[in-house]
């Protein structure tokens, strides 16, 4: 068991969740599921409890804990991308799978985890600084899901 482990809150679909996350991002797995051994505020015994996976290399547990809490945009995943095709098969899979597009790269899913698709040509844009930063930065502000084209053509002036 690594060290560190990040734990998603879920009212009752933390497998599906994992299960999700596992079949679309690169680099994850499922683990083990965890169920009850006894009734609990929000169960029952035999109900799954936890689920351990991995999402893009990152160690989850995915917790069955009830309604009492949401995710909101302060945590969430940022997956970097190599081109347009990730960019696009990423968000469309969180997208059309009952999730909500929003602004400058950021969707979330299903669940309400929210998730940054960004490609590697922003964050190179943004890092260069100076005027090629700020025509990229304004560009990608007027974006839901990011252009990479756009975004190389902004760069370039």
């Amino acid at each position: 068991m690594p060290k560190a482990t990040i734990c998603l809150w879920y009212d009752t679909e933390a497998e599906a969740a994992a299960r999700f996350y596992v079949a679309t991002f690169p680099d994850s797995a499922m683990g083990a599921v965890y169920r009850a051994p006894a009734d609990y505020p929000s169960g029952k015994a035999g109900d799954v409890l936890t689920v351990a996976f991995t999402v893009a290399g990152i160690p989850c547990i995915g917790l069955n804990g009830g309604p009492a809490f949401r995710h909101s945009e302060a945590f969430s995943f940022q997956i970097a991308t190599d081109d347009q095709a990730e960019t696009d098969r990423l968000w469309t899979a969180i997208v059309d799978n009952g999730g909500q597009e929003s602004a400058c790269g950021w969707c979330k899913d299903r669940w309400g985890i929210a998730w940054q698709i960004t490609p590697r040509v922003l964050t190179a844009a943004l890092a260069a600084g100076g005027a090629e930063a700020r025509r990229a930065f304004t560009a990608m502000m007027t974006m839901g899901k990011i252009d990479v084209a756009a975004i190389q053509a902004a760069r370039r002036g």
